[in-house]
């Protein structure tokens, strides 16, 4: 069995999910108590010679489930560069990666994109609908893709808005909801499959102060009733306030790690 097999086998299982904390099936279990992520010396080169960045130059960084962590940091940071490769969007030049234990950088293109549809949510500061799609449509896209039943899709769904406070706005456009609804439908759609994680990238980028609020007071209560794991980048220190942790970037670097009482941004 070649090393990519094995590893799916041993690690990922035949659906190519990281392994519960008790799963003893194969392979060495995810110690209970063990960050849900690490990062261990990640560096991120683009380009070759003198054209070359390095965007990354040697991260260490640990998350463990539950947390609610604002990521901040001038333009050129990296901090977008580290949110692409714990979203499974890039892979690190050297370093490791782990997600549960499983060494992210040694998956294949294939075995990421599962781990990706299955354990991790993204929102977008563009909230990437689908502009002549219901919102109860959008928020199943990633549920069709995965090869759910309709009756299934519908179902879930309608929970997930209902999760987010839009019930009874299952059959509106886009163009029919404010700037605010339709990031509640992306952040839907983002926690339709009951990701472990979520990534949010600037979520507040295109709202304005009360709705944003409103958007920040929903990630807050989707970590701490769900227990999601958020991890958030945002360049505004309100919207930061309701993390517990903040991780500052500097230079492709941690520059600090924070921990703080969440508070309201207002």
């Amino acid at each position: 069995m070649s090393g990519t097999h094995a590893l799916e086998r041993t690690r990922l299982g035949a659906a190519g999910a990281p392994p519960a904390p008790h799963d003893h099936a194969a392979g060495a279990p995810v110690a209970v108590g063990e960050p849900l992520i690490r990062l261990r010396g990640v560096t991120k080169t683009y380009g070759m010679g003198t054209a070359s960045f390095q965007a990354l130059r040697g991260v260490d960084l640990d998350i463990k489930a539950g947390e609610f962590v604002a990521v901040m940091g001038p333009s050129g940071s990296g901090k977008s560069t580290v949110m692409n490769i714990l979203g499974c969007l890039d892979t690190p030049t050297s370093g490791q990666y782990q997600f549960r234990g499983v060494p992210v950088e040694k998956l294949s293109r294939d075995q990421r994109a599962r781990l990706r549809r299955r354990w991790l949510g993204f929102v977008f500061q563009g909230f990437n609908l689908l502009a002549r799609t219901s919102a109860q449509e959008n928020v199943e896209l990633p549920l069709l893709y995965r090869g759910e039943k309709a009756a299934d899709r519908h179902a879930m769904a309608r929970r997930a808005l209902a999760a987010v406070g839009l019930a009874g706005w299952e059959h509106h456009t886009p163009a029919e909801l404010s700037g605010g609804q339709q990031q509640r439908v992306a952040i839907a759609r983002a926690i339709v499959c009951e990701p472990a994680v979520l990534l949010a990238d600037e979520p507040t980028g295109n709202l304005d102060s009360q709705r944003s609020v409103e958007i920040m007071e929903l990630l807050r209560q989707l970590n701490e009733e769900q227990q999601i794991t958020v991890l958030m980048v945002t360049h505004e220190p309100d919207m930061a306030a309701y993390a517990r942790r903040v991780v500052r970037f500097v230079d492709g670097l941690v520059a600090s790690d924070v921990a703080q009482q969440a508070g309201s941004g207002g």
